[in-house]
Order: C-alpha cells, then sequence, then structure tokens
C-alpha cells in the first residue's frame, strides 16, 4: 500500500441529530475570541468524528459556507482536590475557518 494513498472526496450526508451529536458545543476562550477576527470559530466536537464529518454538521447547523476545518485533539489534565488526583477528560477542537460573508454569533445566548 502506498504511503500516499488516494481519499475519494464523498458528499457526506448527516441527520439532524448526527450533526448535534458531532458538534457538542461553542468553545469560548480569549484565544478563540481573536481568532474571530480572522473569520474563524472554535467548536468542542466529538473525539471521533473527522474533519469533512464537522464541515458538513457546521454548514448543516448554521447554514453558512465553510472554507477550512483544524482539527486539534486536547488531552485532558492531572487535576488535584483535596489531595486526590482526578483527571479532566480528553477532548477535540475545531477551528473553523468561514468564507467571507459568512458569519456564526456564538455569544448571542450569554
Amino acid at each position: 500500500m502506498s504511503r500516499f494513498r488516494f481519499i475519494p472526496r464523498e458528499e457526506t450526508h448527516l441527520t439532524r441529530q448526527q450533526m448535534y451529536d458531532i458538534v457538542r458545543s461553542p468553545l469560548i476562550t480569549e484565544k478563540a475570541t481573536a481568532a474571530s477576527e480572522h473569520n474563524q470559530v472554535t467548536f468542542r466536537v466529538a473525539l471521533d468524528a473527522t474533519k469533512r464529518e464537522v464541515k458538513a454538521a457546521i454548514e448543516g447547523l448554521f447554514d453558512v459556507k465553510v472554507k477550512a476545518v483544524n482539527t486539534v485533539r486536547m488531552q485532558g489534565k492531572t487535576k488535584r482536590h483535596r489531595g486526590r488526583i482526578g483527571y479532566r477528560s480528553d477532548f477535540k477542537k475545531a477551528i473553523v475557518t468561514l468564507a467571507e460573508g459568512s458569519r456564526i454569533d456564538v455569544t448571542t445566548g450569554i
């Protein structure tokens, strides 16, 4: 098998429930707010979601045109509470770059 295998571009069809399962919540941090100046929105997504599924889910839920999707898998931190060690959950975040003229306002519910 070649190292440079070809993955055909298929149209990803998702139901409304699958879209909500993929996109968990918007990520509102200082860095994500600074990225909004560059037409980027950051979301917390399912660990097993692919970039194509995230793109299809965002376009289906918010009726916008997505230019690019970058994903980062974040490892959970080790935390201590009253001397006991605990772990935060691992999660995946997706930085979604929107096309010109598209907007998602995630701060309306605050």
